[in-house]
């Protein structure tokens, strides 16, 4: 096992651990990490590489919401199956992205998300109507809308989209926090499996680095969840301070991104 092996599993593992710790964003963390990190040469196979590991990680988490009933099949798969397309049509326009420019729109995405993250608050709770015959020409179009603008973002960069496609799926079908969370599972998975199914097509997959991120992954999430049962009344203070590290790292894939285009 070389450098580049221990560095795919130890940037995995840290990936794993905040989706433990926290429950999502994680996955914003694995392009930066193997393109500074890890070493991963070109951007494009980075963004590639970490579509294979979101899609795997978020169906080993699904299966267990999927069990405790947190996932509300209609509403996610209409909103998945509009993000596929949308996804399907990030990931072909990314690829003719030059990789510098895409880093940098990256950085500029993590960013956004981070202030998303400090300003969001607690939601109340909502008035849940599931998807039936009855609401469907309320529901559909809003599915449909929110998955596919989600999902070509999902596809464009790479990104499992958690933080986005959880209060989409909130807004535009009203779902309870916790069923959001188990039901954008099915959104990450099909997203990140559409993305990664066109960057492989092209070639724009490292496969060895991408079982050693997943296997990473695996091992760091445990802990994560470990660490979050025992830290349940600080998620609020874990959330902000995770969002600070996501600005400071979008920050520099900026700066980096900037100067290789411009220095």
């Amino acid at each position: 096992m070389n450098a580049t092996d221990l560095a795919s599993l130890g940037s995995g593992s840290l990936v794993g651990f905040v989706l433990g710790l926290i429950g999502g964003g994680g996955s914003i963390l694995a392009v930066p990490l193997l393109v500074y990190v890890v070493g991963v040469a070109q951007p494009h196979i980075a963004i590639g590489t970490s579509a294979v590991a979101v899609s795997l990680s978020a169906f080993a988490n699904l299966i267990g919401h999927a069990r405790a009933g947190h996932v509300r099949w209609p509403c996610a798969l209409v909103f998945s199956a509009a993000g596929m397309a949308g996804a399907a049509l990030g990931s072909a326009l990314g690829k003719r992205f030059d990789g510098q420019m895409l880093l940098l729109l990256f950085g500029v995405l993590m960013l956004a998300i981070a202030l998303a993250m400090l300003l969001r608050k607690a939601g109340g709770p909502e008035s849940f109507q599931p998807l039936s015959r009855a609401t469907a020409g309320r529901l559909l179009p809003r599915l449909i809308a929110m998955g596919g603008a989600v999902g070509a973002l999902s596809g464009f960069f790479g990104i499992g989209g958690g933080f986005l496609i959880v209060p989409g799926l909130m807004g535009a079908a009203r779902l309870p926090m916790i069923m959001a969370v188990g039901s954008s599972l099915v959104a990450v998975t099909a997203f990140g499996a559409t993305t990664a199914a066109s960057y492989a097509l092209s070639g724009l997959v490292d496969w060895r680095i991408a079982a050693l991120f997943v296997g990473g992954g695996l091992a760091g999430g445990v802990a994560g969840t470990v660490l979050a049962k025992r830290l349940a009344a600080r998620k609020a203070l874990l959330t902000q301070v995770f969002a600070g590290i996501v600005a400071l790292v979008g920050a520099y894939v900026v700066a980096r991104g900037a100067w290789s285009l411009w220095g």
